[in-house]
């Protein structure tokens, strides 16, 4: 397995500790995936390269690069890369990796979406039709069950409305039953009372030759071929009809209208041709990107949908376009046979390979320049065009909304401007683990990338306010020493508006904080009802009423909750890790990843104290410093 295959090279660096230098000297001239870190840990960038000595090494040199690398590298405090053995290999994990960390610097699939599938239990004596997401599987057959697969298609509606046709057709099992071992353990369900199912769970009611031959009635319908189910379904009716057992006859009516309906929704794309294939085209406008892809299956058009790409800027299209394709192919179950793309791609040969092992035949990516294909990429090119123009004016009315109401908030409390607010809170349950959260709006729309996690250190038991001035000192502090250094950061600016979940304690502390490190900014506190609902805002020792229908009033609450929201989630994270405590916790500069590292070594904090430095130097998770430390800690008395 690649897993077993590759070696993490650099490990818990520290960025104080991380000669950039250096490390560029000794980088491998290898194919892997190299990971970019800030301030943090944060992991900023993460590429693949067929070698990374000279890929690394390119963003250090002094050569014109766009403004986003050079805005990239500046934040760079270490960096830390994985070989492979092949640029296949470091393709597939660039991808999962980008997917997991999701990194800032990245151009990024912004939906992350899972499309319902068709399942038919092939496998079983008495098959079965069922809806499913993410399947196991990328050729039509699901791996582990061997079940035959259709889809993906874009509405689940739809795929539950077939299905429930389907079987009411052919008369198909929808139970949990175990067939054949379950015959006659129980009594038929209401659907074989009603005629909706043929019973396979009773003994003499049909065989198993002829449940099969519905089954492969089923299979066609679903691969499209209507025409046998058509002419069954009027030859019945009319005969019904021709008894005057009119009933029946309008039953069979209703389905045959259902079954020409489906029918009808299927553009038929390309006569005579019955391939899989995407259809896959693009608008860019700013920082954003609009992809749109058709699904064509078996020659129809069975359905289309958009995904937007996000820091897309100073990329070029095949840059966007490539980012894409390796985005929502590694994550989707199922590959077709044929990629149609507006132009070439970077990669585009790796990729074909790479698509072609996964789907286990091979796959092209193709640019068609004329006939059918060219005018179906062209339509879903318009697509692209309607939704990006479209969601642009309700994007444009939605800042409206929320920058207005950051304004009208900036006028109830009496200041310049509320811009950039923000809020904090600490959340623990009776004193365990207290944790302190940061959240940021800007214009009145939540800024995910801003948001900070606080882990109280120096506050033992539940004390929300000496937490908080912890949370506070460490923040502003940061924000005071780091505003030079990291200039155009986001992070750096300071707010117009602090916001605090509580009221009169709260603001006092958060005054308190700032009074010391001589910072002037606004401090309000968001106060709640009996019922634990936002009542108004405490200002200048004064509650200030809001109008709750008010766009203000809804994004005061939605600041509330969110910092609520952000500080109980980190605090449930923290509970389900929590570890019994080590004295190696009391240690400066160790942390979960070298205690667990100098216990595997040494077995026993026995054996680590009567080490030697050199010999607590041998873990891998060690360095220098942090090994001068525990010596220190255990010998210093």
């Amino acid at each position: 397995m690649l897993l077993k295959r590759i070696r993490r090279i650099l490990r818990n660096h520290e960025p104080m500790e991380f000669d950039i230098e250096e490390n560029l000297k000794i980088l491998p001239k290898k194919p892997g995936v190299y990971l970019m870190h800030a301030d943090d840990d944060e992991i900023i960038y993460i590429g693949k390269a067929v070698n990374l000595f000279n890929r690394v090494h390119s963003y250090f040199r002094k050569n014109k690069k766009s403004p986003k690398i050079e805005k990239m590298v500046t934040h760079i405090r270490y960096f830390e890369y994985i070989i492979t053995d092949s640029e296949m290999e470091a393709l597939v994990l660039e991808s999962n990796l980008i997917k997991k960390h999701r990194p800032r610097y990245n151009t990024m699939l912004k939906d992350d979406k899972s499309y319902p599938y068709i399942k038919v239990t092939v496998k079983e004596k008495y098959p079965r039709i069922l809806f499913t997401r993410r399947p196991q599987g990328d050729t039509g057959i699901e791996k582990k069950s061997g079940a035959r697969l259709f889809g993906p298609f874009t509405s689940a509606w739809a795929v539950r409305d077939t299905i429930e046709l389907i079987n009411k057709i052919y008369r198909l099992r929808t139970c949990n039953r175990s067939l054949p071992r379950d015959i006659d353990r129980d009594r038929p369900c209401l659907n074989y009372h009603i005629k909706q199912c043929s019973g396979p769970c009773k003994s003499n009611c049909v065989t198993e030759e002829e449940y099969s031959e519905a089954v492969n009635g089923a299979l066609d319908f679903l691969n499209g071929n209507y025409a046998p189910i058509l002419d069954s379904l009027k030859e019945k009716m009319n005969k019904a009809s021709d008894e005057m057992r009119y009933e029946d006859a309008a039953a069979l009516r209703d389905l045959l209208n259902s079954v020409n309906s489906v029918a009808q929704k299927q553009k038929i794309t390309f006569a005579g041709d019955e391939e899989d294939r995407d259809v896959v085209a693009m608008q860019v406008e700013g920082k954003e990107a609009v992809i749109q892809i058709f699904f064509v299956r078996n020659g129809r058009l069975v359905g289309r949908d958009h995904y937007y790409m996000s820091g897309v800027e100073d990329q070029s299209d095949k840059e966007i376009m490539g980012s894409f394709v390796k985005q929502f192919y590694s994550g989707t179950p199922f590959i077709p046979k044929e990629i149609m793309l507006e132009e070439e791609i970077d990669d585009q040969n790796i990729i074909e390979e790479w698509l072609s092992k996964k789907r286990g035949s091979k796959v092209s990516l193709l640019i068609p320049r004329r006939g059918m294909k060219e005018r179906l990429l062209k339509l879903a090119k318009k697509n692209a065009e309607l939704v990006l123009s479209t969601d642009r004016e309700k994007l444009r009315k939605n800042e409206e909304r929320t920058a207005g109401a950051a304004e009208e908030l900036a006028r109830i409390i009496g200041i310049e401007s509320a811009d950039r607010i923000e809020s904090f809170d600490i959340s623990n349950i009776s004193g365990f683990e207290s944790v302190g959260s940061m959240v940021v709006f800007e214009k009145g729309r939540a800024k995910n990338s801003d948001y900070r996690k606080f882990r109280i250190k120096t506050v033992k038991g539940p004390d929300d306010y000496a937490s908080m001035e912890e949370v506070l000192t460490r923040r502003f502090e940061r924000l005071a020493e780091a505003e030079e250094e990291r200039e155009g950061d986001s992070f750096v600016r300071f707010p117009d508006l602090i916001l605090m979940d509580g009221g009169k304690g709260q603001v006092n502390i958060a005054i308190k904080v700032l009074d010391r490190l001589k910072m002037d900014i606004p401090v309000a506190g968001m106060v709640k009802d009996d019922h634990h609902r936002t009542r108004g805002i405490y200002y200048n020792n004064e509650e200030l009423p809001i109008d709750d229908h008010s766009e203000c009033f809804r994004l005061v609450t939605r600041i509330q909750d969110e910092t609520h929201r952000f500080a109980i989630e980190y605090h449930r994270s923290l509970h389900g890790k929590t570890q019994l405590h080590s004295i190696l916790d009391d240690i400066q500069g160790i942390g979960d990843a070298r205690r667990k590292g100098l216990l595997r070594e040494f077995g026993s904090v026995e054996r680590i104290k009567e080490a030697s430095e050199e010999e607590l130097m041998v873990v891998p998770e060690m360095n220098k410093r942090s090994a001068e430390a525990v010596y220190s800690f255990f010998h210093s008395k």
